[in-house]
């Protein structure tokens, strides 16, 4: 999967949905912020969304969400319930853009699936079971922690939660 950190630059209110966010997402890309809608506006003040470092998974094939096209998906731990969601927290210093790993020996990783390849083999559905936050609120797959060049992904406060 391609999962990388990014910033939100831009976000509004959907003009059609009262309960998502749609976002300009800067991912470091030549061809400037991706657009993402997510539905965090139950959860997440717009204010504390504005300018926030984030986690996002990049090679899903483009979704309509209520007339706006998302172009990947924001990743945030939630408890058993779905009542309290949160961003996954990215450390200080992690570099815009930066692809992240699991483990210590994660970094070399191989090239990511297409987003079409990602689709037809349900590759998402796959990993998404697997992502969890641990006891220390560190998000792993498969117990190995997602790490950053700057340390490891977190949570403000959700333990062993599930990501997606």
């Amino acid at each position: 999967m391609d999962i990388r950190i990014g910033r939100i630059v831009k976000i509004a209110a959907h003009p059609d949905a009262e309960t998502l966010y749609v976002e300009e997402i800067d991912l470091g890309e030549p061809e400037g912020p991706r657009t993402i809608v997510s539905g965090l506006v139950k959860f997440v003040p717009i204010e504390q969304m504005q300018d926030r470092k984030v986690v996002v998974l990049c090679n899903l094939k483009a979704r309509n969400m209520r007339g706006v096209k998302s172009n990947g998906m924001l990743l945030c731990a939630s408890n058993d319930t779905h009542d309290v969601v949160e961003p996954l927290v990215v450390p200080e210093g992690a570099v815009i853009g930066e692809r992240v790993y699991f483990g210590e020996d994660g970094k070399q990783q191989p090239a990511p699936a297409e987003p079409n390849r990602v689709q037809k083999k349900k590759l998402w559905e796959g990993v998404q079971p697997l992502l969890k936050t641990n006891e220390q609120c560190i998000a792993t797959f498969k117990g190995q922690q997602m790490f950053t060049s700057a340390g490891p992904v977190t949570t403000a406060s959700l333990t062993n939660a599930s990501i997606s």
